[in-house]
């Protein structure tokens, strides 16, 4: 008899015998509105890649355009800006601003400030990320809440510079319940622990669903862009609710194709329902191969083909032990979510 295995070993292949399509470049061009070229995910990114040799790269799987997100403002934006300078009609920034300033009387000041440097040197939006609630605190000690009024002059002026903001708020639910036998995301969670908010110390997923419903109540001139599906992609009934309400509300499907991937009846009618607020996104960053993302999102889009992997072999995060099926989408749909939204929504031309 063979010796137990580890989990992290029971790695199957499958005998299926289905069509398979490799599909290596899109359909149509695309806008890729969720990259990263900075360090909120790579850290040593002045040396970690060539800015030139990426956009040759992406262009050459008829990536168009893409926008650049990370936490960054003032000096350290400006440093992120001339690593990408030259290929600033290509690679275009969601930048940022320190929200921890909240408690200051002229918090409003600064935000006006801060918007209109990011309107000079060029940036196309701003990026907040799931720091906000789950992370940083206020004087007082309390996580800043993303629905909390002092944060009011953020969404004030970008309806004033017309600067949409794009925000991650919550991961996926599994992150926030035990890391135990009944947590499909254990893999991911055993990796890494700190990615983990479950606890009486953090806010429960059901709570930033609330903030962030009003959020986006409460501020019905600030465009708002959702990433990862709306927050929720594993329950795309609640993620349409929203968008039928708030008309500001628009959703990238950046990193959540595992999710989307595994409910295709579910998740084509949901595409097809709301093709034109759903923006091509994917989480990639410069320092990765492009081979190891765009084709895994270009196959589910574009093909029927069953039971396929999500995202490559080398990819070291485990984002659940199950393949996922393509939804084929038409192409008047497929053009809407891959470039034509984007255009729309950001004022771009490719």
């Amino acid at each position: 008899m063979s010796k137990p295995l580890l989990l992290k070993e029971f790695k199957p292949k499958t005998n299926l015998v289905v069509p398979q399509h490799y599909v290596p470049k899109p359909k149509f061009p695309v806008i890729d509105i969720h990259t990263h070229f900075g360090p909120i995910i790579i850290k040593d990114y002045e040396n970690a890649y060539d800015t030139g040799k990426v956009v040759e790269n992406l262009k050459a799987i008829d990536v168009r355009l893409v926008f650049n997100h990370d936490i960054l403002w003032g000096e350290e934006l400006d440093r992120l800006l001339r690593k990408i300078d030259g290929y600033q009609d290509f690679i275009l920034t969601f930048a940022s601003l320190d929200v921890t300033k909240l408690d200051e009387p002229d918090f409003d000041k600064y935000v006006e400030k801060t918007f209109k440097e990011h309107k000079s040197k060029g940036i196309r939006g701003i990026k907040l990320w799931k720091n906000i609630s789950l992370m940083l605190k206020d004087k007082s000690g309390k996580y800043i809440a993303i629905d909390d009024e002092r944060l009011k002059p953020i969404w004030e002026a970008s309806a004033k510079y017309d600067l949409p903001i794009l925000i991650h708020i919550g991961d996926p639910k599994s992150f926030f319940t035990p890391i135990d036998g009944y947590n499909e995301y254990y893999d991911c969670l055993e990796l890494f622990p700190e990615w983990s908010f479950y606890g009486p110390e953090f806010y429960t997923f059901e709570q930033l669903m609330e903030m962030q419903e009003n959020m986006l109540a409460n501020n019905p001139d600030t465009t708002f862009i959702i990433a990862h599906v709306g927050s929720c992609a594993e329950d795309l009934g609640f993620v349409g609710r929203l968008l039928d309400k708030y008309k500001n509300m628009y959703i990238d499907i950046a990193a959540r194709i595992n999710e989307l991937g595994r409910q295709p009846y579910t998740a084509r009618k949901f595409f097809i329902d709301y093709q034109d607020r759903i923006l091509f996104g994917t989480d990639y960053f410069a320092s990765c191969d492009t081979s190891d993302i765009y084709p895994y999102y270009f196959r589910f889009l574009e093909t029927f083909d069953e039971y396929f992997d999500y995202q490559s072999e080398r990819d070291p995060i485990p984002l659940g032990r199950w393949k996922i099926y393509g939804i084929g989408l038409e192409d008047s749909v497929l053009e809407k979510i891959y470039y034509k939204n984007a255009q729309k929504l950001l004022k771009v031309n490719i």
